[in-house]
């Protein structure tokens, strides 16, 4: 039985689990749950803190995690475990930020204090540009407020939409430390039984969220420039229709190109042109 461990709360729990419902697999319905089988699918699912996940895999607790890339890195378990794939939510950037027009760059906080929540994370960064502050200092939450009073000279903390350093009269500053992302982490080198079919589901749901099915009858004489329209990940398919001077297009585009390729081909001569969302796929 696959034991995989899943965000309990956070920005990363609810998208989770829609993503492992998408999927196939059952998922709690009380937040108080702490452990939940699927049997169905031969799965066991322990909803754990974000942050403790890449402890657990790493250690070989559990077989499986999903988590975000900068909790994991943050999580420091060196090479016991590794990221296998990326789920394509809970975007954000882990950057540097202080009060607005204080700092310029990375290499001006050489001696100074740097409060974060991501010690191992943000430690590791520093190293790797030759930068040595004062001192970095551990903060839980609200970050932001540590420059105001006087804990630090500068944050690093993930930014969504810098909404909040706004509020806190603070600007981001330097290049990105990282791009973060929810991840399906494991063992390193290890491929548990099941983990391939739990791949494959979400790799399904990827790939559903992102095309739509779209279908539609067009003339034999424009069937060429209307298949080159919608390409399909291999090839459309394309059926007879009574009248033999024309044929049935079913192909798979691109959700946000949908109503460009709808236009296009209208203009084709295409006809009937209906489009319909795809809820489960294999590629």
């Amino acid at each position: 039985m696959l034991r995989i461990a899943v965000p309990n709360k956070g920005a990363l729990s609810e998208a989770a689990r829609d993503m492992l419902q998408e999927a196939g697999y059952l998922q709690r319905r009380d937040t108080k749950e702490l452990v939940m089988m699927d049997p169905d699918n031969q799965v066991e699912f322990f909803y754990l803190r974000p942050r403790d996940i890449a402890v657990y895999v790493g250690q070989g607790t559990l077989d499986i995690g999903l988590t975000g890339r900068d909790l994991f890195q943050d999580a420091q378990v060196g090479g016991s475990a590794e990221e296998i794939m990326a789920l394509g939510f809970g975007r954000s950037t882990f950057r540097f930020a202080a009060p607005i027009g204080r700092f310029s760059s990375q290499a001006e906080l050489a001696g100074k204090r740097i409060a974060t929540s991501y010690d191992g994370l943000l430690e590791d960064y520093l190293a790797t540009q030759s930068v040595k502050p004062e001192m970095i200092v551990h903060l839980d939450g609200a970050v932001e407020s540590s420059v105001n009073l006087g804990v630090a000279d500068a944050i690093a903390d993930v930014v969504e939409t810098g909404s909040t350093l706004k509020a806190a009269g603070m600007e981001t500053f330097g290049e990105p430390i990282m791009q973060s992302e929810a991840i399906i982490i494991g063992q390193t080198g290890r491929r548990p039984e099941g983990l391939d079919v739990l791949l494959r589901r979400l790799q399904g749901v990827l790939v559903a969220r992102r095309y739509v099915m779209i279908d539609y009858d067009v003339s034999r004489a424009n069937l060429d420039r209307a298949s080159a329209v919608t390409p399909g990940l291999e090839s459309p398919t394309i059926s007879p229709l009574q009248d033999e001077n024309w044929v049935a297009v079913r192909s798979m585009v691109k959700k946000g190109d949908t109503n460009n390729v709808m236009d296009e081909l209208y203009d084709l001569g295409a006809r009937a042109i209906l489009v319909s969302a795809i809820h489960a796929i294999r590629i």
